[in-house]
This record gives structure tokens, sequence and C-alpha cells, in this order.
């Protein structure tokens, strides 16, 4: 229990480590002049021979960790940043990319299912397969539904949430496009279409964008689908009841998923990216 606390961050500490995030930005991400390695900077706690420390850390989250003698001097990142102490954090790069084949014989939810719960496989029939989150619809600002249906507040449409990468091949799709559950790896055709592609978030990719000019926030996408044929049920989670600002998930919380690859994990929040 003791370990576990000190891997959580209270929102004072937390407040402590956003005011020099910005500096931090500038410093290692800057456009000009950005440091190879550096692929984001975010809150945590500081980390010390694998162990959680329970003190507030800028955390600097790298492609790899190199040793000094390997960087130039100017790309070491410094032991503090404004007073705050920093910690590295080696996440490789992220990308959007597609889900791995599977090892034969082992428990997946690459399967066909209706209705299709939050983990399944599901895809464009252009990728090989991916994950749906969960099933979901549109919400007005006071939690009403758009639009009400017959007086009900009853939602008119529903979707699958995904990401950009399985519904909308990373941005290579038209609205409209079918949607197949299972993903065409696991077997899906155009006979198990489960609904059509309705909404993405462009990803911005290098090329032709250079990476340091990215400002992707989310890799999303939405596929409208039939009432019946999508569950808001996550396989081993349950349904979910609710979201929470990012401001209300602190450093430390437990967090678990159900994919189609990884089928279900758990994991903490190690770190918060302004």
């Amino acid at each position: 229990m003791k370990y576990e606390s000190k891997m959580m961050l209270d929102a004072k500490d937390l407040t402590a480590v956003q005011k020099v995030q910005g500096t931090a930005v500038e410093e290692f991400m800057n456009p000009q002049e950005p440091c190879a390695n550096v692929v984001g900077i975010a809150s945590g706690v500081k980390w010390s021979d694998g162990k959680p420390t329970g003190k507030p850390a800028l955390i600097i989250l790298v492609s790899q960790k190199l040793e000094e003698s390997q960087l130039d001097p100017e790309e070491v990142i410094p032991k503090e940043v404004e007073g705050m102490q920093t910690d590295v954090l080696a996440i490789g790069y992220p990308y959007a990319g597609e889900c791995e084949p599977l090892e034969a014989g082992a428990q997946t939810l690459a399967k066909k299912a209706r209705p299709a719960k939050g983990g399944y496989s599901v895809g464009h029939p252009r990728i090989t397969a991916g994950t749906i989150a969960t099933g979901v619809y549109d919400v007005l600002p006071g939690g009403t539904v758009s639009p009400p249906a017959h007086g009900l507040g009853i939602p008119p449409k529903y979707y699958i949430l995904s990401n950009n990468h399985v519904l909308a091949n990373n941005n290579d799709a038209s609205i409209g496009d079918p949607i197949l559950q299972p993903g065409p790896y696991d077997g899906g055709t155009r006979a198990d279409r489960i609904g059509n592609l309705s909404r993405f978030i462009p990803i911005t990719f290098e090329p032709p964008v250079p990476r340091e000019q990215h400002k992707n926030l989310v890799d999303a996408a939405i596929a409208e689908v039939q009432f019946d044929d999508v569950d808001r049920d996550i396989y081993w989670i349950g349904i979910m009841r609710g979201w929470r600002r990012k401001a209300n998930v602190p450093v430390g919380t437990l967090v678990k998923k159900s994919g189609r690859t990884t089928n279900f994990t758990t994991g903490r929040i190690t770190a918060i990216i302004v």
C-alpha cells in the first residue's frame, strides 16, 4: 500500500509541475531546435532505482534512453527545470498503427458478435483489425441527447467509437465507407458490415509535415451503426459509468482496458501531458 501511495500525485503537486511544463516544452521541443530524442513533456512522479519516490517531477518522454556519452551536451536533460526535478521515461515513438497478428490458440475478441461490445475486433476494409472502444451517442451540454427523438430523449443515432487508424484508415477513407466487425484480418468481409464511417479527427503525418510541427491530440473516429448492433458494455469491464476531465485524473490512477490483441490489461497513469 505504501508503494502504491508513492505512485500518486496530489492536485497541489500536479499544479506545481504543470507550472514549469510550458518552459520545458519551449526548451526541449522547440520546432527550430528540437531535441532529437524527446517526444513529449508530462507531469508525474520521480522514480529512483525502479521505485516511485512519491515526489513530483517533470517527466521528459523520450523514444529511447541513452547514456550521456551518446548525447550531444546540449541534448542532455538537466536534473531540474525552474527548480522542479526531472525524470526521463522511455516510451518509444507514438504512432497510429494497425494491430499485430495473434498467436494461434490465444483467447481473443477477434470474432463476430452482435451486439458487439467494447474490446471486440473491428476495422475499415483496407486495414488489418483494431478494437471497438465502446458504443456511444451524441450528447449536448447539460447531458441531453441530440436531438431527442419523439420528445423522449432517445438518441436517434448510435456509433462505434474507435481510432482514426482503425475506422478511417489513417485519414485515407471516405465518410460512408463500410466498417467491418470483425476486422478484415480476423475474417471480416463485406457481409460483416456493422456500420459506416461517420466522422474522424484527421491525423498529421510525417511526411509531408515535419514532426516538430505536429499538433496531434487524439486518434479517434466514429461509425454509425444500428442500435441493436452495438453495446455500451465493454467486455470484461462492464458499462461505462461516465468520463472525467483530464484535470480530475491524477497521476497514479488505476486504469483497465479490453483490446482485440491484448485482451484484458490493467495499469496506472504514470504521467499527464498538458
